[in-house]
C-alpha cells in the first residue's frame, strides 16, 4: 500500500467514523439521560434519507432537504417519547419491545412510500468533484463529511459544557430526582434530548446518503454499527461516541481492505477485547 493509497484509505475511515459519530452521539445521549435504548434509531436515519431526497427532488437544495428532513424526523421523535416511550419510563423490557416494533413500522413505511430501490442522493453544489492526493484522486464530499462531523461534535460539546441547557443535562444524567427538586423540568429534557437525538441521526441519514444511499434493511446496518460505536466509547459519553466512531471507521475501512473475509472480524473482536478490560467502555462511567 502506497503513501497515497493509505491516506485516502484512512480519510475514508475518518468520514466513516464521522457518519458514526452522527448516529451514537444522538443514541448515547438518549440513553446517557433517559436510560431509554432506543432500537428505532436505524430507523430516523433511514427516514431522514428519504424524505431528504422527495425534498431534494422538489426543491434542488441538498441544505434545505437536510434541515428539513431533519426536523421533520426531530419532530417525530419527540411525539415517539412524549406519547409512547413516556409511558414505560426505566421499564427496560417494554421499552425494547416497542422500540424494535417501531423499527419494523417504519421500515414497512418506507417501503411502501418509497419502494424498495437503493436511492442515492445527489451532493451538494460545490462539493461534486475530487482533488489529488499523490496519484490517487479523493471526492470533496467526504471532507464535507468529516468537517460536518467536527463542526456537530464542537457544537455538542460547546451545548453540554458551557451553556444552561448543557448544565441541566447533566444533572438530569447524574440524578433526576435531585434534578426535579432544583426545579429543571426533566419531563421537557426528556423530550427536547430524544428529538435531538432522531434530529442528528436523520442528520447522518442526508450525509451518508450521497456516500451509501437509503436502501431497504439500511437501518437494521447502521444501527448495528451504531451499537458497536457507543458500546466501545461508553454509553452516555459524547467524548466516547466520537472516539467511538472513528475507531469503529478506520477498523471497519481498514478490515474490508486488508481482510475482505474477515470484515467484520475486525470490529468485534476489538470490541470484545476493549470490553474484556473497560466493561462500561472507553469514557463510559459505572
Amino acid at each position: 500500500m502506497t503513501w497515497d493509497e493509505a491516506v485516502v484509505h484512512t480519510l475514508n475511515g475518518v468520514s466513516m467514523g464521522m457518519l458514526l459519530f452522527l448516529l451514537a452521539a444522538g443514541l448515547s445521549l438518549i440513553y446517557g439521560l433517559m436510560k431509554i435504548l432506543n432500537l428505532t434509531h436505524g430507523s430516523y436515519y433511514l427516514v431522514g434519507a428519504y424524505l431528504a431526497s422527495t425534498i431534494l427532488a422538489k426543491t434542488g437544495s441538498f441544505w434545505f432537504a437536510l434541515i428539513a428532513s431533519a426536523l421533520v424526523v426531530a419532530a417525530l421523535g419527540a411525539v415517539m417519547e412524549r406519547w409512547f416511550l413516556r409511558r414505560f419510563h426505566l421499564d427496560e423490557l417494554p421499552q425494547t419491545l416497542l422500540t424494535f416494533g417501531f423499527l419494523f413500522i417504519f421500515a414497512d413505511l418506507c417501503l411502501w412510500i418509497w419502494g424498495g430501490d437503493p436511492i442515492l442522493l445527489s451532493k451538494p453544489a460545490g462539493f461534486t468533484q475530487s482533488f489529488d492526493i499523490g496519484s490517487s484522486r479523493y471526492p470533496a464530499y467526504r471532507i464535507l463529511l468529516i468537517a460536518v462531523g467536527l463542526v456537530v461534535a464542537a457544537g455538542l460539546w460547546w451545548l453540554q459544557e458551557y451553556t444552561r441547557i448543557g448544565a441541566m443535562l447533566r444533572a438530569g444524567v447524574d440524578d433526576a430526582e435531585i434534578a426535579r427538586s432544583l426545579g429543571i423540568d426533566v419531563s421537557l429534557l426528556f423530550t427536547l434530548v430524544f428529538a435531538l437525538g432522531a434530529f442528528l441521526a436523520a442528520v447522518g441519514g442526508v450525509m451518508g446518503g450521497p456516500i451509501i444511499g437509503a436502501s431497504p434493511g439500511a437501518d437494521f446496518d447502521v444501527m448495528l454499527l451504531a451499537f458497536v460505536v457507543v458500546i466501545v466509547g461508553g454509553l452516555g459519553s459524547l467524548k466516547g461516541a466520537l472516539v467511538g466512531g472513528l475507531v469503529v471507521g478506520l477498523l471497519d475501512n481498514f478490515g474490508k481492505i486488508m481482510f475482505p473475509e474477515f470484515a467484520l472480524f475486525t470490529i468485534f473482536v476489538p470490541m470484545a477485547i476493549i470490553l474484556s478490560f473497560r466493561p462500561t467502555g472507553l469514557f463510559g462511567r459505572a
